[in-house]
């Protein structure tokens, strides 16, 4: 049933189940909710809370990279020092080696000392001085005369010492250092004396039996 005025008919309608315009809006539409206040600080919560997850999932892969990094630094340093160390003992080992190959080949080289008696001892070096067997008859004599052989034989008077009595003794020190007790040692020198000033035995013995001295 029509009623006239305006407010009579949006009662009417109400009534009757029938939607009316309002004065304020389009016939048959609603205006759209509002979001509550609590469900929009809810979303704001959530937001920050993953962005702060991302902020710590980054941090952490950061964090994992540079460990990475260093622990693969430490390793290529390790390797290099393993490597030095390895070179520097090869080095080592091959020095060692010829060092000991030097040694053998001198050892081979070097000229076995003769053993034995005085004489026996003069007689074997004869040879290493470009003499013959002939010499050592001269030579005999000669050091019968002034030591008897003897390696201690000591002149009171001129300080004469060893078997080719050096003067003074010290100067067989060029022979080696056990000059003063090694009979080996005393003959070289006494060999190399008669050598370098008389040229032979033989003629140092001439000397001897003129002057009484070589």
């Amino acid at each position: 049933m029509a009623v006239a005025g305006a407010t009579t008919v949006a009662t009417i309608a109400v009534a009757s189940g029938v939607a009316a315009a309002t004065p304020n809006g389009p016939a048959g539409k609603a205006a759209p909710p509002r979001p509550a206040a609590g469900a929009t600080a809810l979303d704001a919560t959530g937001a920050t809370r993953q962005v702060a997850r991302e902020k710590v999932s980054l941090a952490t892969l950061r964090q994992d990279r540079l460990v990475a990094e260093a622990r693969r630094a430490a390793a290529r340093r390790e390797a290099r020092r393993r490597a030095a160390a390895k070179r520097a003992a090869e080095l080592a080992a091959a020095r060692q080696a010829q060092r000991q190959q030097q040694q053998a080949a001198s050892a081979a080289s070097a000229p076995a000392t003769p053993s034995g008696s005085p004489q026996q001892i003069a007689a074997a070096m004869l040879g290493s001085f470009g003499w013959g067997s002939g010499q050592f008859g001269c030579l005999q004599s000669l050091w019968n005369a002034e030591s008897g052989w003897n390696p201690s034989a000591s002149n009171p008077i001129s300080g004469a010492y060893g078997i080719p009595q050096a003067l003074p003794g010290s100067k067989m020190a060029s022979a080696g250092a056990d000059w003063q007790t090694n009979p080996a040692t005393q003959i070289k020198w006494g060999l190399g004396y008669i050598q370098s000033v008389y040229g032979s035995p033989c003629a140092a013995w001439s000397h001897e039996q003129s002057a009484g001295w070589y």
